[in-house]
């Protein structure tokens, strides 16, 4: 399938639209945001393209290259973009490509029948957004090259050279534009495990990676001959797995599903799912009809095996896929998304099949192989049983009176019940919760303390996170419920305040915590993180006061190196906790809308978030230190 290609792929291959005006105006509707996962989202744009040349036919090799000099560079070895005339625009194919909104060979009758880019949205986005962008084209023996600055073409496309007549492809380096991005400096770690994943996705496609940085020279090579059966593998390397990674790959109706999974040790979900190669962190209705079908098939076999008596008994979804990792992957001709972003897949019929799909071949397998059945079906009876003990003690606890608002009494609730407009400030310690009390907006903020160090929900059974005082608190004051392994009562509607901020000290203490509260966000609340309305403070380090000239506040080490260039007699303040900042310096530096710096927490890609999470989540402490330490001065955290 993945071969296929509808017609010809020529000049008149490109459809256009509409035009490029709102680009600049609006980034984050094209690539999400203007942080550093909005910059990074340029090289995948531009990456997606090379990958639809692969899953056209024409494309085996990728390479994403870093430059000394803040530019990025991604070629292949496709076909070459067209460089003939378009006859509706009476420009060179290339051009429409890279200054038309929607304008691309995955329209219509263009080349591509498989698209994961499917807007069409790409290269023009990258143009805008770029100081500058230099497109180089190997075709018919010639090379083409067009230059374009901040999306306007600077000359027309010309020929620069020849090659060998089978040496085909295009290659494009871009500037990113300091005007538009908060920071203009790639995220290497993010880059390379999209590109990992990728390779997974794509087992016959290899990807080089090359980073040129100052103390970040590296070199890698991602090439994965056994597709996504080594992604299940690689996320399940450090647990204790319980069979062989089962795989299946079939398709109906011009829909290819792809899957593998295995069950580990523990109990807990972890389903990624991807459509034409972009992750829907979201899921769909492709997972929908996995984890339907998946659940129904066992709940058969277990009362086929007389393990299930009671024909009203059965087990619940999450009974059955606890210990499950899966990676499910379908490719649609026609693929809907909710959003430009593409985290969620709305096509019933992608849901339709993969359903019908996951059921056949799962029963032709367990049919044969009745040890990995039974393994499975052991794994949700014992998650049936500690369900059940754990429902029971749920609901003690959640029907006790002091189960309320505000558990702890430390809750300070703002005057407005406009979610739209409220906000909610975790905050560390008594005393900067006192400080953050008296700053605070009272119409709009409201200032929630906790003490020390929250209790690590993945370590803990779920009567003690229940009875954890800040947890319940939380639970309460956020007004939305909470998910968890054995049940779901989150509603993110009900969600009483559109902003919740985890303001602890600017040191690795403070980043601990963060990372612990960002952990209980993860595992009982992730639609919070999903939908944007978590957020890190950033509070100062330090006050610089000269002996001439105006106060400043100095958010981390960099920024004192930088004061130090050009100021050279000042009195230094060093602020060790917020609880050291009166009223006044804390509404300025952290709580007022118009002078804080807000982080809000990111999820960049699947590979990385289950990663980063089961290193976080999990039991060896020197990892999770040594990530502390390295990110306790990031401005921002995008998984």
């Amino acid at each position: 399938m993945s071969g296929e290609v509808t017609k010809q792929y020529d000049a008149n291959s490109i459809s256009i639209l509409e035009g490029l005006e709102a680009v600049r105006k609006r980034p984050g509707m094209y690539i999400g945001s203007v942080s550093t996962k909005g910059l990074n989202h340029l090289i995948y744009e531009i990456v997606d393209n090379s990958v639809d040349e692969h899953l056209a036919g024409h494309c085996s090799e990728i390479s994403v290259t870093l430059e000394k000099d803040g530019t990025a560079v991604i070629s292949d070895n496709g076909r070459g973009i067209p460089v003939g005339i378009n006859e509706k625009a009476g420009i060179p194919a290339v051009e429409v490509v890279f200054t038309v909104l929607h304008a691309g060979g995955k329209f219509g009758d263009g080349g591509y029948k498989i698209s994961g880019g499917l807007h069409g949205v790409g290269a023009s986005v990258v143009n805008a957004l770029s100081e500058w962008l230099e497109v180089t084209i190997k075709v018919d023996g010639k090379v083409y090259m067009q230059r374009y600055e901040r999306g306007k073409v600077m000359y027309p496309l010309k020929e620069i050279g020849t090659c060998r007549k089978g040496d085909t492809g295009t290659t494009v380096r871009f500037l990113p534009d300091d005007e538009i991005f908060e920071k203009t400096y790639f995220k290497a770690d993010a880059i390379k495990s999209r590109l990992h994943e990728t390779a997974y996705l794509n087992p016959e496609l290899t990807i080089n990676f090359e980073n040129k940085r100052f103390s970040e020279e590296q070199e890698k090579v991602y090439h994965e001959p056994d597709g996504i059966k080594a992604y299940v593998r690689n996320l399940n390397k450090d647990k204790e797995t319980m069979h062989d990674v089962i795989y299946f790959k079939r398709s109906i109706d011009g829909i290819e599903v792809e899957a593998a999974f295995q069950f580990i040790n523990e109990f807990q979900e972890n389903i990624m799912g991807f459509c034409n190669n972009i992750y829907t962190q979201e899921g769909g209705t492709h997972i929908t009809g996995f984890k339907t079908k998946f659940t129904t098939i066992i709940n058969q076999y277990a009362r086929e095996l007389g393990i299930l008596k009671d024909k009203d008994s059965n087990f619940t979804g999450m009974d059955v896929r606890n210990g499950m990792t899966a990676v499910v992957a379908v490719k649609h001709p026609e693929p809907r998304f909710e959003g430009q972003t593409k985290t969620k897949l709305d096509n019933p019929d992608a849901g339709k099949v993969t359903s019908e799909v996951t059921g056949e071949e799962i029963q032709l397998y367990f049919d044969k192989n009745i040890d990995d059945l039974k393994t499975v079906i052991s794994c949700a009876e014992k998650s049936a049983k500690i369900r059940k003990a754990e429902e029971k003690a749920k609901t003690n606890l959640l029907e006790k009176p002091k189960f309320s608002i505000d558990s702890n009494g430390k809750l300070a609730n703002c005057v407005s019940r406009n979610p739209e407009e409220c906000e909610v400030f975790i905050v560390e310690g008594d005393s900067a919760g006192g400080s953050a009390k008296k700053a605070r907006d009272r119409n709009t903020q409201a200032i929630l303390p906790i003490r020390g160090k929250i209790l690590n929900v993945e370590k803990a059974s779920m009567d003690k996170v229940l009875a954890n005082a800040e947890i319940k608190t939380m639970i309460s004051a956020f007004g939305c419920g909470f998910s968890e392994g054995y049940g779901n009562d989150f509603d993110i509607s009900k969600l009483k305040y559109n902003k919740i901020v985890i303001m602890t000290d600017a040191d690795v203490d403070g980043a601990h915590i963060s990372t612990l509260l960002l952990t209980f966000f993860y595992r009982f609340m992730p639609e919070l993180i999903h939908q944007g309305h978590v957020y890190l403070a950033m509070p100062p380090l330090y006050k610089a006061i000269p002996k001439k000239g105006r106060e400043e506040y100095l958010y981390d080490d960099k920024a004192l190196e930088k004061y130090r260039k050009t100021h050279t007699s000042f009195n230094l303040q060093r602020y060790k906790g917020l609880g050291e900042m009166d009223a006044e310096q804390l509404w300025e530096t952290t709580l007022n809308p118009e002078t804080r710096i807000l982080k809000r927490v990111e999820i960049e890609d699947g590979m990385m978030a289950s990663e980063v999470t089961s290193m976080l989540m999990g039991s060896d402490v020197a990892p999770r230190r040594n990530f502390i330490h390295d990110h306790a001065g990031d401005a921002e955290l995008d998984l």
